[in-house]
């Protein structure tokens, strides 16, 4: 019985941690549409910004993109190439190894991360006070 109990508050406990994913990530998709983005596209800027600001300008390869911001390599290809057209990213090349692909943030895509990024940490503040 105590085995039971345990084992259906652990599952209850996931599908919280599931619902507050989904309710945060509709919110986020919602205050950054105004902004022309998504929550996935704001996470590749702001992983991009993050490493600049580190390492002093630098560019992701698209696996290390892929690997932090949980997007399979397809979709992530077409979100990057989205933000390419409008100008945020910029891709080359790897020099050490031809068949990769680095990414980083152009002037505009730092202007528009400096600018949503306080947007989406208010959006975080509020829905994760929520669960604490």
């Amino acid at each position: 019985m105590a085995a039971k109990k345990a084992e259906r508050a652990l599952v209850e406990e996931w599908r919280d941690i599931l619902a507050l994913h989904a309710r945060t990530q509709c919110e986020l998709d919602r205050a950054l549409h105004r902004h022309g983005l998504c929550a996935s596209d704001f996470e590749v800027l702001d992983l991009l910004a993050e490493g600049a600001a580190a390492d002093g300008g630098c560019a992701y390869r698209v696996q290390e993109i892929s690997d932090r911001v949980h997007l399979s390599q397809s979709a992530l290809s077409r979100l990057v190439g989205r933000l390419e057209r409008d100008g945020l990213v910029e891709r080359a090349m790897c020099p050490e190894d031809r068949r990769g692909v680095r990414v980083a943030l152009t002037g505009k895509g730092r202007a528009l991360h400096g600018e949503v990024r306080p947007v989406q940490r208010a959006v975080l503040a509020r829905m994760l006070d929520r669960a604490g």
